[in-house]
């Protein structure tokens, strides 16, 4: 089993920080896809996994009870609140980036998919050990 499960999900959160700090300047534009609001469907995606994996991590760890019991509403509660986090920070801290609410509700929207679908997922892999009572 692995020693630190709930790793994938820290690194995971790493690389959202360093995507929602990189200025927009530096992000590639792709016009047809700006049309059908790709960003979001991006923000969703990303915190989609971010809860995921961090459902799963709690579940794997074996130290806190209550992270292991109620694994999926914390792992939906700490995405959201560091969603809205991170667009705090773009619009007050992080350079040539700005906050949008937008992106706060897609972010939310994508824990509460992630919420949904982690038990049909889960299914999917069960070698993987995702244990869950929602």
């Amino acid at each position: 089993m692995n020693r630190r499960p709930n790793l994938p999900t820290i690194i995971w959160a790493l690389i959202i920080l360093i995507l929602c700090g990189t200025p927009g300047k530096d992000i590639p534009h792709i016009s047809f896809l700006e049309l059908l609001s790709f960003d979001k469907f991006v923000h969703a995606g990303i915190f989609f996994v971010l809860v995921m994996l961090a459902i799963r991590g709690f579940r794997l760890q074996k130290k806190y009870l209550v992270l292991k019991k109620d694994a999926a509403f914390i792992a939906v509660g700490l995405s959201i609140a560091y969603g809205g986090i991170l667009e705090i920070l773009q619009g007050t801290i992080f350079e040539g980036r700005s906050a949008d609410i937008y992106d706060f509700v897609a972010n939310s929207f994508g824990c509460f998919i992630a919420l949904l679908l982690y038990t049909k997922i889960s299914k999917w892999f069960p070698k993987i050990n995702f244990p869950l009572n929602v």
